[in-house]
């Protein structure tokens, strides 16, 4: 099944739910989390796979009855790239809409589907003239997590965890695909 199909499925199943999960009307807010982060890179069938580690800063608006909207920068490093001893250093900055079930519970529910641009720096990508220490392109994730409420104001995001692609020199198809994993912490804002 082709990556596209894949990722055009995974959009309409994310929309479909929330429009389907008709509810009362949830409570206008402003959350901003940080959260640790780690992303596991997949290339089945080799050893190379690798965890690169770093942190997260998500600011996400519920709009109206759960639908809403997120912007996240994401800062990884990883001291090599599989056993090749190169490292890389990968920030992306992404966003796009988001849909929350039951913002005013002590379980809170999300979903969203970003899309940006990431930046690798402080590696070796190819180009025409050889090799380049950074490169930017597309990124893109799809995922979602739990938010657990300690008060109004603040919740602990116990699972944050998303697929995410970029596309990136690497002289084979240029794409990147990580799972991505994470936790922290939820400030948040607004009518309760």
């Amino acid at each position: 099944m082709p990556i596209s199909f894949r990722i055009a499925l995974c959009m309409s199943l994310f929309f479909s739910a929330g429009w389907l999960h008709a509810q009362s009307q949830q409570p206008n807010q402003l959350d901003l989390s940080v959260t640790y982060t780690a992303e596991r890179s997949l290339k089945s069938g080799t050893s190379q796979n690798f965890w690169m580690q770093g942190g997260s800063i998500e600011l996400g608006a519920n709009v109206w009855r759960g639908w809403g909207i997120a912007a996240d920068v994401t800062g990884v490093h990883a001291g090599s790239i599989g056993t090749s001893g190169v490292p890389l250093s990968l920030v992306t900055a992404t966003f796009g809409p988001r849909y929350r079930w039951h913002a005013d519970r002590r379980f809170s529910l999300y979903g969203q589907g970003l899309i940006g641009e990431g930046n690798g720096f402080s590696s070796l990508f190819p180009a025409k003239a050889g090799q380049q220490g950074e490169a930017n392109g597309f990124a893109s994730q799809v995922g979602g997590g739990v938010d657990y409420r300690l008060s109004d104001r603040f919740a602990i995001r116990v699972l944050d965890a998303a697929w995410s692609r970029t596309q990136l020199p690497n002289s084979t198809d240029n794409v990147q695909n990580t799972r991505r994993f994470g936790a922290g912490i939820v400030l948040r804002f607004g009518r309760q």
